[in-house]
């Protein structure tokens, strides 16, 4: 026989309590539904919907200010705007070469004319300039034109004025 004190362990005593960090593993993979000793899984990002997908898709600059401008219900207004770039292309470029766009709002076109013959002339022909202007911009978008020729110069600047003169008349009477 042997004595004990030549007797083999069978098993090493540290190798038989569980490993404290392996086992911690074990029970949050369960938490997770994964295998207790497997590879860690990674978690795969969600796919993208297509809304999202076709967010992220390059798109030309024209495109998407259209897009904004035609969700925003701006595309009346920038589309009445032309009144100011296409003048010469509207009316023609003999009109356009005499007269220009001041102003566009609420229907009326204020144009001003570089002489008083040519006012005249655009306001005998307003109303095939505002038929012209609908075609171009829209039925309806222009009710009518406001046509002005050249001002006369004031003479009520400069120190020596007086209320109620006659301008230049009164220096000689």
């Amino acid at each position: 026989m042997t004595a004990p004190d030549d007797q083999e362990p069978d098993s090493d005593p540290i190798e038989d309590e569980p490993d404290a960090l392996g086992l911690a593993r074990d029970i949050a993979d369960a938490y997770r539904g994964g295998t207790p000793s497997g590879p860690p899984r990674r978690r795969r990002p969600p796919p993208a919907s297509p809304r999202r997908a076709k967010r992220d898709d390059p798109v030309r600059l024209a495109d998407a200010l259209g897009e904004v401008t035609r969700d925003h219900g701006w595309d009346e207004r920038i589309q009445a705007q032309r009144v100011f770039t296409d003048w010469a292309g509207i009316v023609g470029p003999e009109i356009a070469a005499h007269s220009r766009v001041d102003g566009f709002e609420d229907g009326v076109v204020s144009i001003l004319a570089d002489s008083t013959a040519w006012a005249k002339e655009l306001k005998l022909l307003a109303a095939r300039v505002v038929h012209r202007l609908n075609e171009e911009l829209g039925h309806g978008t222009v009710l009518r034109i406001d046509v002005r020729g050249p001002q006369a110069p004031s003479w009520k600047k400069g120190q020596r004025t007086i209320r109620n003169a006659r301008g230049p008349r009164d220096t000689y009477g």
